[in-house]
């Protein structure tokens, strides 16, 4: 009995933390796409996206916590789209299919994260595959018929949208993320906020080398 009223407070607490984490890194990243969803409009949703919020992405680098955060993080953000584009029910395949692509995309950036170049290749390669493959189905279902500032119809051309839909979108996710997210890292991980947050994880921090 003695064993385990030692044990016991430690493993509580331990979970009582990576429960904190986990909302926190959500709330981050559902707070900062609806911010970039607001300001930045149909170039943070549409064809051609640039969430700024994807940076947080790299929070993967230092915890396991950032996996789950995140994707609870993107859901919500993506439920509350439904509500501010109207994209009714259609908006349900961003909550699941884009949800999907963020954890994926964090989980291939927390496996590599001793090679933060490598490991942010996640993000981008996750979002630029799924997210193509569902998004001109809502464009198409809110009446968005044309690939924005030209006149490039959607209608019919499912695989020319998907192709661009790729390439466009991994684009702009390149850029948020070694753009915004590496120097964020870089900055973050000079800052005792790493260690709080890689504290208990296996080979915590990303190779030094890297780090910049």
């Amino acid at each position: 009995m003695s064993h385990l009223s030692t044990v016991e407070p430690s493993e509580s607490l331990r979970h009582a933390r990576r429960v904190a984490r986990v909302g926190v890194i959500a709330a981050l990243y559902a707070g900062l796409t609806l911010v970039s969803l607001l300001f930045l409009g149909s170039l943070a949703w549409g064809p051609v996206q640039f969430r700024v919020s994807e940076a947080v992405c790299v929070l993967a680098l230092f915890t396991a916590d950032a996996v789950p955060g995140l994707a609870l993080g993107c859901a919500i953000a993506n439920l509350a789209n439904i509500v501010l584009s109207g994209t009714g029910m259609l908006g349900m395949l961003d909550v699941v299919f884009g949800s999907l692509a963020t954890t994926l995309g964090a989980w291939f950036t927390w496996r590599n994260r001793r090679r933060p170049a490598l490991a942010l290749l996640g993000p981008v390669i996750a979002n630029a595959l799924i997210v193509p493959a569902y998004l001109p189905l809502m464009l198409q279902g809110i009446g968005f018929y044309t690939i924005p500032f030209t006149n490039i119809a959607i209608d019919g051309a499912y695989p020319a949208m998907y192709v661009f839909g790729l390439l466009a979108t991994g684009a702009g996710e390149a850029v948020v993320m070694y753009a915004l997210g590496l120097p964020l890292f870089r900055s973050l991980s000079r800052t005792t906020l790493a260690r709080t947050l890689s504290a208990g994880e296996k080979n915590d921090l990303p190779d030094p080398a890297e780090r910049g």
